[in-house]
């Protein structure tokens, strides 16, 4: 360490090197480190301040070229992030940034000091980060330690602390954007620390906890039980490490009993709870009050103990965890950003303390707080779905404490956004689908409002699906459910006398059934009645109730002590239920019910799924009905005949041999003469035939012998593989039923199409059979799309699921509906697709897919109607709305076969022609309406070819939410990027842009004038930007006319042609020795730095443009603007008008909407540039090309307007018209070089 000896010799030897001396820079570089050494020994500022002062010396006599100069930026860099640190100023971390970049320029790949200067700007970019939370200097920390951590090969001291680093900045942006990407890898380079640290090592215990933390979020991200498994079993030896005393002890004490909570949660394991609450309370015996993290171990013993009261109703671990989440909310005042958690803990304890209790004041007290938190947990806030639902969920309590109906209205618009917030996949969602279908169900009985009824019933259907069995809520959702599907079929007037006096016998005293008992009774009944009326009507909704009310009523007479069907019939048989003989013959009849109607239904859908189920419960009951039983043989037969049907769809052996046996075990029970036996006879000698006729088919060597069930599933499995590229669902035309996959292929197989087909195929060899079978099914699912523009009552998927259109009403979106399958099954198409009701909405899945897919939806589609609603039967089409709608875009350019309807479902104009694409007068009118030429109308390809024209074409729509506007282009650029609903059209548009950038390298897409977008610099913040196609004007004495120029192509579309006509044909004669640098020779190929420069003669060599983390890599012909000089301005506008000079181009005019800073100007930070748009071909300019390009680089061309900002990158500065510029003469064309620009 420099002591005051150290510092005054080194003082003495400055004095000894005045100014001018050659070695004065190498004293003061030596004074600066010794007063930094004292600093760092006895902390006194003024030291590190004059350390500062010294240093910036040093450098300015080590210019650029000075060997030494990185080691003077390094140090002083370094010594100006240690006064940050210190005093806090800002702009001495963004000094220290901007010095550590220019050392890193200085000290390359191989350089003895690059880690160093990898890592130190690292950790300023990341001081810099957690200031001002600038996601941009957090991916680069990232890209930096990778590189360190490259540096360092296994075996390197520094690489343990080099994964650690790592892994922490991998967790920051895993925290802020949700990335398990980023989790998985902070999760494998934990485990590479712990793997440098074995035990014996002083920092395994420390790796042992990290990567058990990292575990437990990877659970709470995924549900992986395996990770908190592990997780648990690190800290336990973590712990070991830890004795009393050790510092750490309680963090681990802390993590431990968080991990042992949460395996309780997911397991529910009483003895987990016990021990996380036994480690919480050692944790906060290790944080006395003074202590940071004890407001933490407060509030995570209290909801311990609240657990531990929910599941044994100890009234004294819920008073202690009140007690333990106020003393946490004392630790945690206004503006501590854990609040709110506290806030909602506290008032679950006490809405609990109100259900055991039942002091209203509670329950007010939670209310309050539940609204305070709601308030500190705004939209966007991680908690703020919890809130809502938590004060949904008491306002109800309230409600039904005090009957006023404005705390129940209040608590079901409060769980429809939490709902929204809870997604598919939320660990939550169930519990808020419950929730909010309890609040519908009670306002059902208050106001009587059968929609409420019947939603409620749907939400608690998919909470019972989100609850498999075993599951901890499932037993409270299934009743509930039950009570509500109760409450619908009660009221039924066709219901059976039995159930009817049972229901009026109760009405007197409740709503609804009180017990599980009572409700499964009634819906066992019910069930068989629906199954009874299915039998005679043939009504599938009857069959698909019939299945909903036994499956509840099973599974509501289970005992507590069973968690499946499977298990109760096991324990049953084995005689542990002798003492429920009741029970016993009640759930016989409903597995009864439930195998039939399983059986009816795959009978009439053919979905194996109900075929499975069917054997399933008919294996049940034969437990159920042991040897004696007078209903076995009936069950072994129902059993038979199902494994049977299951080997015709799947041809598993094992299946028809069950068959065989269980046929013959019916006729060893029956007598020639008893019901029954001659059919069980006949079945059995046909399924013995079925197992000959299989065993010859496999055997045959004869492709053409090929059994009945060989065809009939191939024939299915053609037409499954067809409808993989069909939209999912789709209208039958004939009967208006919306039907999914599998009812399309059902509707199929009954089909006389299907017959004929079977027939056919039964006298033809194999080849001439797959030929016959992808002919006829293709045909028969040609299906035809609807264009329209929507309108008011537009049917839903939920209007119409289960429901034939055509008898319902005529209004509005139905009846338009019902005309579009009426005139396609007038052209002899029985399938149609329409955007209103063919799509679940409510699937953010779906929507993805549908939107991704519906480019190649319409192009497959046999035939798109048009149906122009506005347009009269003898208008214009072009008058029509539909011309100025986003998503009519790609309806109009996908579709191969076209026809016109207008607003009295006739044909536009009367063409009878089969295809309005072909009529040469109606191309004429769509050209003249959408401004696209009629060769792309008839014939138009997805890609990214002339970008800047599709965007032109799509500049003048609109649509209903903003950022649709962008994902209607998807299929037009055939891109495919996430669909983020709920994003701003700048950013959903931006990305579209960048992508088009990125994979083509179209410069045409930087060509608009206007806003510029929020998301990019070089981007327009609305689409409308693109709505002339601008071309630069050339000059009166010009001597030559561009061609490109007079059919009107912008000069980024010229360059474009120009890079792929005319580089190909460049060179051969050999490049300038200055054109090719050494650095040029050894640079990867991705790695184009701001620095990078072609002249003349290299221009081919330049990269194409590209996005990274949303810079903007472009290469341009710069030009350095040197003046510029106000000549007007409009206030009104506003409006600035400059004069420029700009080297190598003649003086310009630009018209600005904002005023140019004096410095700004002054400082030479203002560029006009000319992005280069190049194929990279690399050869050398032959006398022709060289004259050719010199011509194009000559003529007027469309300028962008830059602006430099820090860290060597550049902003555009968009102008209120386009920027013309020319060069100045062929002089400063040979002069122009190739930059490649960061714009951000």
């Amino acid at each position: 360490m420099a002591s005051t000896d150290d510092v005054s010799q080194k003082r003495a030897e400055l004095e000894r090197c005045p100014p001018g001396e050659d070695d004065r820079d190498v004293a003061l570089f030596n004074l600066a480190c010794a007063l930094h050494e004292r600093y760092d020994k006895e902390e006194e500022i003024d030291d590190l301040n004059e350390a500062i002062t010294f240093h910036r010396a040093a450098l300015s006599l080590r210019p650029v070229g000075n060997d030494d100069r990185s080691l003077s930026l390094l140090n002083l860099a370094f010594c100006l992030g240690i006064r940050y640190d210190q005093q806090g100023a800002v702009d001495d971390l963004e000094e220290a940034i901007t010095l550590e970049r220019d050392t890193l320029e200085l000290s390359p790949p191989g350089h003895y000091n690059h880690d160093v200067c990898l890592y130190n700007l690292a950790t300023h970019l990341e001081w810099r980060f957690r200031q001002q939370a600038d996601m941009r200097d957090l991916d680069e920390v990232i890209d930096l330690h990778r590189a360190v951590l490259e540096l360092y090969p296994p075996g390197h001291p520094e690489r343990s602390s080099s994964l650690d680093q790592l892994a922490l900045c991998l967790l920051n942006r895993y925290e802020d954007r949700g990335m398990v990407d980023d989790l998985d890898e902070v999760v494998t380079l934990r485990r590479a620390a712990l793997e440098l640290c074995p035990r014996g090592h002083p920092d395994h215990g420390e790796s042992l906890h990290n990567l058990a933390c990292d575990l437990r979020r990877r659970f709470t991200a995924q549900a992986a039980i395996r990770d908190l498994e592990e997780s648990i079993e690190l800290l336990r030896s973590a712990l070991e490490l830890r004795p009393p005393g050790h510092p750490d002890r309680s963090s681990t004490f802390h993590e431990l009993a968080l991990c042992l909570s949460n395996r309780y949660d997911k397991l529910g394991t009483v003895d987990d709870l016990e021990e996380a609450i036994v480690r919480g309370r050692a944790a906060l015996d290790l944080h006395p009050p003074e202590h940071a993290d004890r407001d933490e171990s407060l509030h995570d013993l209290a909801c311990a103990l609240r657990k531990r009261f929910v599941k044994q109703a100890t009234i004294h671990d819920l008073e202690e965890a009140i007690e333990l989440h106020h003393a946490a909310l004392e630790l945690r005042p206004s503006g501590n950003q854990c609040r709110s958690s506290s806030l909602r803990g506290l008032a679950l304890c006490l809405s609990n303390r109100y259900d055991k209790l039942g002091v209203v004041d509670d329950l007010e007290e939670a209310i309050t707080l539940e609204r305070t938190a709601l308030e500190l947990c705004p939209l966007g806030h991680a908690d703020h779905g919890a809130s809502l639902h938590n004060l949904a969920c008491d306002l109800r309590k309230r409600f039904t404490k005090k009957a006023v109906i404005s705390d129940l209205q209040e608590a079901i618009e409060l769980l429809r956004p939490a709902l929204k917030l809870r997604p598919i996949g939320h660990p939550d969602r169930s519990s808020s689908l419950h929730e909010l279908a309890l609040c519908l169900s009670n306002r059902h009985d208050k106001l009587g409002v059968v929609d409420d009824l019947e939603e409620a019933i749907a939400l608690g259907g998919a909470a019972l699906e989100l609850c498999p069995t075993g599951h901890l809520d499932r037993g409270v959702v299934l009743y509930s459910l039950a009570c509500n599907l109760w409450k619908k079929f009660q009221k039924q007037a066709d219901m059976p006398e039995l159930c009817r006096e049972i229901f009026l016998d109760q009405a007197a005293s409740v709503v609804c059934p009180t017990s599980r008992v009572d409700v499964a009774f009634s819906l066992s009944e019910l069930s068989l009645h629906l199954w009874v009326r299915f039998q005679k009507q043939a009504t599938m909704a009857d069959l698909d109730n019939a299945i909903c009310l036994a499956t509840c009523a099973v599974e509501l007479r289970l005992p507590h002590e069973d968690v499946s069907v499977g298990a109760w019939v096991q324990r049953v048989a084995q005689g542990a239920g002798s003492g429920e003989p009741v029970i016993l013959g009640q759930a016989a009849n409903d597995l009864c019910v439930l195998a039939n109607c399983h059986r009816a239904r795959y009978q009439t859908q053919h979905a194996i799924v109900d075929l499975n189920e069917a054997i399933t419960y008919y294996r049940y009951m034969l437990q159920l009905r042991p040897a004696g039983h007078p209903s076995r043989a009936s069950s072994l037969h129902d059993l038979a005949q199902c494994l049977a049907d299951r080997f015709r769809r799947q041809s598993t052996t094992v299946d028809l041999d069950d068959a065989i046996v269980l046929e013959q075990e019916v006729l060893d029970l029956l007598v020639r003469g008893d019901p029954g036996y001659d059919e069980s006879r006949v079945f059995l000698t046909t399924y013995l035939q079925m197992k000959f006729s299989s065993q010859v088919a496999t055997m045959s060597t004869d492709a053409s012998s090929v059994t009945l069930f060989d065809i009939k599933q191939v024939i299915r499995n053609v037409a499954f593989e067809i409808l993989k590229t069909v939209p999912t669902r789709l209208l039958h035309t004939p009967t208006g039923i919306l039907c999914n996959r599998d009812a399309q292929v059902s509707q199929f197989m009954n089909s006389q199409q299907y017959k004929r087909l079977v027939s056919l195929c039964t006298t033809r060899s194999r080849a001439q059979q797959m030929e016959l079978i992808h002919t006829n099914v293709s045909r028969h699912f040609q299906y035809v799309t609807l264009s329209h523009r929507w309108g008011e009552a537009e049917p839903s998927l939920r209007d119409i699921e289960g429901h034939p259109i055509y008898g319902m009403s005529t209004k509005g979106g139905f009846g338009k509906l019902q005309a579009f399958c009426r005139v396609a099954l007038e052209r002899d198409y029985i399938w149609a697709w329409s955007d209103t009701c063919c799509i679940d909405k409510h699937s953010s899945a779906e929507v993805q897919e549908t939107i991704g897919s519906m480019f190649v939806w319409y192009r497959q589609s046999a035939l798109t109607i048009v149906y122009l609603s506005d347009v009269p039967s003898a208008g214009f089409l072009g008058n029509s709305e539909w011309f100025r709608r986003g998503w009519t875009l790609q309806e109009l350019l996908a579709p191969k076969i076209t026809v016109f309807y207008t607003q009295d479902w006739s044909l536009y104009k009367n063409l009878t022609s089969s295809n309005h694409k072909t009529d040469v007068a109606v191309l004429e009118e769509l050209e003249r309406a959408t401004g696209i030429e009629s060769r792309f109308l008839a014939n138009f390809s997805p890609g990214m070819d002339d970008a800047r024209s599709r965007l032109q074409w799509a500049s003048s729509r609109r649509t209903t939410r903003p950022e649709d506007i962008a994902y209607s282009l998807f299929g037009i650029f055939n891109v495919h990027l996430p669909v983020l609903y709920g994003e701003s059209a700048e950013n959903a548009t931006g990305r579209l842009l960048a992508e088009i950038i990125s994979d083509s390298g179209d410069i045409s897409v930087l060509d608009w004038v206007g806003e510029a977008s929020s998301f990019h610099s070089c981007l327009p913040a609305h689409i409308t930007s693109y709505q002339i196609l601008p071309s630069p004007r050339l000059q009166p004495n010009s001597e030559e006319q561009s061609l490109a120029i007079s059919q009107g192509l912008s000069s980024f579309e010229v360059l474009r042609n120009f890079a792929t006509s005319l580089l190909p044909q460049f060179l051969s004669r050999s490049l300038r020795p200055s054109s090719i640098t050494p650095a040029d020779r050894l640079r990867i190929p991705d790695s184009y730095a701001p620095s990078d420069v072609y002249d003349f003669n290299s221009f081919t060599r330049a990269p194409l443009p590209r996005f990274r983390n949303r810079c903007l890599i472009l290469p341009c012909i710069a030009h350095l603007i040197t003046a510029a000089q106000l000549r007007g301005e409009d206030l009104s506008a506003p409006s600035y008008t400059y004069k420029i000079q700009a080297r190598g181009l003649r003086p310009l005019e630009i018209e600005l909407p904002d005023k140019l800073e004096s410095a700004t100007i002054s400082q030479g930070a203002l560029q006009l540039v000319r992005p280069w748009h190049s194929r990279g071909q690399s050869a050398a300019l032959d006398a022709t090309s060289e004259g050719r390009l010199l011509l194009t680089l000559g003529r007027p061309f469309n300028a962008l307007l830059l602006i430099e900002v820090p860290h060597s990158q550049y902003k555009r500065i968009a102008s209120s018209t386009l920027i013309t510029a020319q060069p100045a003469d062929s002089a400063s064309i040979l002069k122009s070089k190739v930059r490649i620009f960061h714009i951000v």
